[in-house]
């Protein structure tokens, strides 16, 4: 008997852990990344190794559990990645329509050779309540409203401040134009930085575009921005359009120079900015930038001040959009608000947001109308920009 109790408490000790084991869920919400007319990127993530998939629905007034959807994995050359991010890439999709999506991740308890042993499912809910949805962006479309808040620096409290005088049924897209963050050293300044509390508020369902700042240049973690951020994307400066607007998303890199004692020698952004520029030549004589009706560049550093990365900004990228027919350059890094007309050195208006406001654009006919809002309401200053 007393074999048999000693046996039965060894059994006990050495299962406990594999009972009391955390099962696989959703650490943060779905996000879209990178919309545009034929195309969105979801990216979520998980607390277990897993591989993961999008399962897509038109939104045609069907149930969602009417028919099986079908399901768009996370994989590179033809092999379903086992990762705790997840990014998938829809494409192939139609304008200006509506979808609704899931996405699910399933364990991935052990992989050997051609053996794969697979664990739980976790999935975002569509019993009970309505599955997540975004809309395409349309061309075609005559109107855009988008709104833009930069150097959040990890308070969530005002980044919600911020969003709240925003109306979300009303608002296409949201721009956050760097440090949001002040530090990448782990994932956890992303998400309870400002993440979730995007998410929570818009971002599963309205499309955010990231343009990097300086201090997400910083840290261990920082090299896995695009992990998280324009995931699928060839670089993480881009162009994308909504409606009448073609937006070129700038990487502005750090704000002093490479060789600087705080970089630690790791630092190549001189050279990535003249890399960049390069690039830049040829999307500003691309057809989806010349036939935009407006064009707004957007980039953290903003080109004046004096520091290094500005001169680089103003000597590298200014040239280029001088010439380009720009309607405005929309900036954060100073913590402060600056409205800069048009001049000799920079040929259409800058404008600096400040870290506690909020910049709410309306695109339409020939006129994009800007108010700047501060964490109160109050509007700070307006401007419209004729064509």
């Amino acid at each position: 008997m007393k074999k048999i109790s000693l046996f039965f408490l060894f059994f006990l000790l050495t299962a406990l852990p594999v009972f009391a084991q955390e099962d696989i869920k959703i650490t943060h919400a779905p996000y879209l990344q990178n919309l545009g007319e034929n195309e969105v990127t979801i990216v979520w993530t998980v607390n277990k190794p897993s591989i993961g998939w999008v399962e897509l629905a038109p939104d045609d007034g069907t149930h969602y559990y009417q028919t099986e959807r079908p399901k768009f994995f996370n994989a590179k050359n033809g092999i379903k990645l086992t990762s705790t991010v997840h990014a998938v890439h829809l494409k192939g999709l139609k304008p200006g329509t509506r979808y609704r999506y899931r996405v699910y991740s399933q364990e991935v308890l052990s992989h050997v050779g051609w053996r794969v042993i697979y664990g739980n499912v976790a999935a975002t809910s569509v019993y009970g309540k309505e599955p997540l949805a975004f809309q395409t962006s349309d061309h075609g479309r005559q109107t855009v409203n988008f709104a833009m808040v930069n150097d959040i620096h990890g308070k969530s409290d005002v980044l919600e401040k911020l969003i709240s005088h925003c109306d979300l049924k009303s608002t296409d897209m949201f721009l956050f134009n760097g440090d949001m963050v002040s530090i990448f050293n782990s994932e956890k300044e992303i998400f309870e930085g400002f993440m979730d509390k995007a998410t929570a508020l818009f971002a599963s369902e309205i499309p955010m575009y990231y343009t990097r700042g300086n201090h997400e240049t910083r840290g261990s973690f920082a090299t896995a921005f695009q992990d998280y951020f324009s995931p699928k994307q060839e670089h993480i400066y881009y162009t994308f359009r909504q409606g009448p607007v073609c937006f070129v998303i700038l990487d502005s890199g750090e704000d002093k120079p490479d060789s600087d004692l705080e970089y630690a020698g790791i630092n190549v952004y001189d050279q990535y900015r003249t890399e960049q520029a390069e690039w830049l030549k040829g999307v500003l004589e691309s057809k989806e930038y010349k036939e935009a009706p407006f064009k707004v560049v957007v980039c953290h550093i903003p080109p004046f001040g004096g520091w290094h990365g500005d001169q680089e900004v103003l000597d590298k990228f200014i040239p280029l959009l001088n010439n380009a027919g720009v309607d405005i350059m929309l900036c954060g890094h100073l913590h402060r608000y600056i409205r800069n007309e048009a001049k000799d050195g920079v040929k259409f208006p800058v404008i600096v947001n400040s870290n506690n406001t909020v910049l709410k654009a309306e695109a339409q006919n020939n006129k994009l109308s800007i108010k700047v809002l501060d964490q109160d309401g109050k509007e700070v200053d307006k401007l419209i920009v004729n064509k």
